[in-house]
């Protein structure tokens, strides 16, 4: 692999060591300027003190890290996309959807429709912004083994019909709604805009947060960009190796870790972060829900957003939102229906 030039460039980083930090996923400036030193020393084999100094060479190049005024941030913010879940009541209750550059965690207990809320955004990522897509494409990482392509065609076919006119228009694609042959297509359309990895254990399941750097670094300039990143379901391995309260230190560490990694690749490609979360029981729970979400303060502190999912009647289901940093805590009602997810 031919090394970048432009990485020579910084001090301390010549070929051997350019190659091995693209061989790593570290191929622009602004990759490196928000590693940490410890992390950049491991991957090119460079001292701690060097790796520091090739940080902050890299955080002046690309002109990031320092302190910026309110007006600057105000117009980052301006890039911020909103992602539609299509059911308008959540829709408002997050403030027009799922917000780029956040990580948004849902969890609840089995079977309260995890899998089908990351089955329909990334679906509903792919359609145009004015049927509240964003025109991107989504990486799922499946620990559970719960991505399913043909739930991803009934949810197609299920969606409502002028966001599947404005879908076959994007596309490209000749016919209508009701044309078999143009639905067989789209379908195909939006299974090919979606990059699924199934999570072995929780070291490869880490290992596939770095792969979707690359996978997003490489469509960056396509017309359909990585705007979603699933992870379904974000702590079942951590939860099944790391047993006892002598391994939840090692645990929480290397959580920790893979949640930077994932909220890195919002923020370096505008992505939306789409976590699920399993519950377990709280035994202190004296009035309420006794169920709290796994992964502990480190997982609640790094969510930006929290969804509480939970059964109802039937087909519905309730969805609380949590924590939010610019929103009041509230609650919306939605059904899981086999044409994906609907208002009530």
């Amino acid at each position: 692999m031919a090394a970048t030039p432009d990485l020579e460039d910084l001090p301390g980083i010549g070929p051997a060591t350019a190659e091995k930090l693209q061989e790593n996923g570290y191929d622009s400036y602004q990759s490196i300027a928000v590693a940490s030193p410890g992390e950049l020393s491991n991957t090119a084999d460079v001292g701690e003190s060097s790796a520091h100094d090739i940080i902050q060479a890299a955080r002046e190049a690309a002109d990031i890290g320092g302190f910026e005024t309110g007006t600057d941030v105000l117009e980052r913010r301006e890039r911020i996309g909103k992602l539609e879940w299509l059911v308008p009541e959540i829709d408002e209750m997050l403030g027009g959807g799922v917000e780029t550059q956040s990580i948004t965690e849902v969890y609840g207990e089995f079977g309260a429709g995890k899998s089908q809320i990351t089955h329909q955004l990334v679906i509903n990522v792919q359609l145009p912004s004015d049927h509240g897509g964003l025109e991107g494409r989504a990486i799922f990482v499946d620990s559970e083994d719960t991505f399913r392509p043909e739930r991803i065609d009934e949810m197609v076919r299920g969606l409502p019909e002028d966001a599947i006119e404005a879908a076959l228009e994007q596309r490209e694609i000749e016919g209508s709604a009701g044309d078999e042959a143009a639905m067989e297509e789209l379908v195909q359309s939006f299974l090919d805009k979606i990059h699924v990895a199934k999570a072995f254990n929780s070291n490869h399941q880490i290992l596939l947060a770095e792969k979707a750097k690359e996978i997003a670094k490489e469509y960056e300039d396509d017309e359909f960009p990585v705007r979603l990143l699933c992870i379904d379901s974000l702590t079942a391995h951590f939860r099944a190796e790391y047993v006892g309260r002598g391994e939840l230190a090692n645990r929480q560490q290397k959580l920790n870790k893979h949640l930077h990694d994932i909220d890195r690749v919002g923020n370096l490609y505008n992505a939306a972060v789409v976590v699920t979360n399993q519950v377990q029981s709280n035994p202190d729970a004296f009035f309420g829900d006794p169920t709290k979400p796994i992964g502990g303060n480190i997982l609640g502190h790094k969510s930006t957003f929290r969804l509480y999912l939970r059964k109802s009647k039937g087909n519905k289901r309730i969805v609380k939102l949590v924590d939010a940093p610019n929103l009041p805590d509230g609650e919306g009602v939605m059904r899981v229906e086999g044409a994906g997810l609907k208002p009530e």
